[in-house]
């Protein structure tokens, strides 16, 4: 997975939304949140073969767009490197980080409270 920019993943979260799909399918996507231009989306579709972020298949007159790894799988790669460039790979000063600057929910904590202790449990 090469570096993907910003506009390039709002265009991947529309296929992993719903794909195959054709670049109107993914311009109409994108379209709901904020106004694309066919030309930029046509260009960033480009840009994620090249990157083979995405694959495509003719059918008809048409392409057919696909991503060629779950977002699960990019969220993974992607917070492994952040915690990596920043933190020297250790998870607790991006954690501490978000606590320091109260933007952990009571519902966020629950949540790491359950992820550490299932570690425990299956780590013991």
């Amino acid at each position: 997975m090469k570096d993907i920019t910003k506009t390039e993943f709002e265009v991947l979260e529309a296929l992993w939304e719903q794909s195959p799909a054709s670049a109107q399918e993914i311009i109409t996507r994108l379209n709901t949140k904020k106004t694309w231009h066919d030309k930029t989306v046509k260009t960033l579709l480009s840009r994620l073969v090249k990157k083979q972020a995405i694959d495509f298949e003719k059918q008809q007159r048409s392409y057919l767009y696909f991503p060629l790894f779950a977002r699960d799988e990019y969220v993974i790669k992607e917070s492994e490197s952040l915690v990596s460039r920043l933190f020297k790979g250790r998870v607790a000063p991006l954690v501490a980080g978000f606590a320091d600057s109260d933007a952990l929910s009571k519902t966020d904590i629950d949540e790491l409270k359950a992820l550490i202790a299932k570690w425990e449990q299956d780590n013991d």
